[in-house]
């Protein structure tokens, strides 16, 4: 039993979570936070009351770091004290957003908008974290893709664009830093009960022909992905490296 809990254990360890108010980013900050992982709740707003107060709950530690991913030019300086101050082993970018219109309609400064937080802020950070990684020769890097990393969906293309583009930076750096002991990777979330969901949920007719595709008969809850966020920043998935590993009740190989 000790060599399994010392596989996942992240005691000890300091993780950096974007987006972690609410949905999946919260859910993988609490469990991290259990496994005992010093956690950095990063947002853009001082609003992490509940994802903080569920840690406290868990018994564990977590901090906030105020960055607005969506002011892209000043990512790098705002990072920086955080850098100064904490030596981060495990960074997963979580943050992401969602605009749906109609392709021939889709407005450009929205396009730019999803972009700079989807794909813009993954780069930046994963280079500015990555690079001590490097580094030191260890570190654990986790991006959140999407089934639109392989799908096309509809009224969504600077969402399908960026987490395509996600999928491939993924590889990319795992490519580059394997080498170095970082190993980057993502998850892959199916269709999840989270924010960035409600209008289709809120369509019962889409609602229900997605659910009806789903093998395991139910959409997925954000706890769902804090197995995979777990082996992915543990020393269990040491050898694994530019995987996207899918997390979706079974739609993909339906």
């Amino acid at each position: 039993m000790d060599m399994i809990q010392n596989l996942f254990s992240l005691k000890g360890k300091t993780a950096l979570v974007t987006g972690a108010r609410t949905g999946i980013g919260q859910a993988i900050s609490v469990g991290l936070a259990s496994a005992g992982a010093h956690v950095l709740l990063l947002g853009h707003r001082d609003n992490l009351d509940e994802t903080k107060a569920k840690i406290d709950e868990a018994g564990g530690i977590c901090e906030t770091v105020l960055v607005d991913l969506g002011e892209v030019p000043q990512i790098r300086e705002k990072i920086k004290p955080v850098l100064e101050k904490h030596s981060i082993d495990i960074l997963v970018n979580n943050a992401g957003i969602i605009y749906r219109e109609p392709a021939v309609d889709y407005d450009e400064q929205e396009w730019m908008r999803v972009i700079d937080v989807n794909l813009n802020a993954v780069f930046i950070l994963s280079q500015e974290i990555g690079r001590g990684m490097v580094e030191r020769g260890s570190g654990k890097i986790i991006n959140i893709a999407s089934l639109l990393s392989f799908q096309g969906g509809v009224f969504v293309p600077a969402y399908t664009a960026s987490k395509h583009a996600v999928a491939g930076l993924t590889k990319s750096l795992a490519n580059e830093w394997a080498r170095y002991g970082v190993q980057v990777n993502a998850i892959a979330p199916g269709y999840i009960e989270t924010n960035n969901t409600e209008a289709i949920r809120n369509d019962n007719k889409r609602q229900q022909s997605i659910l009806e595709r789903i093998p395991a008969g139910r959409w997925g809850r954000p706890d769902d992905m804090v197995g995979a966020a777990l082996f992915l920043a543990s020393k269990a998935s040491d050898y694994v490296n530019g995987h996207v590993l899918v997390v979706d009740g079974g739609w993909m190989a339906r």
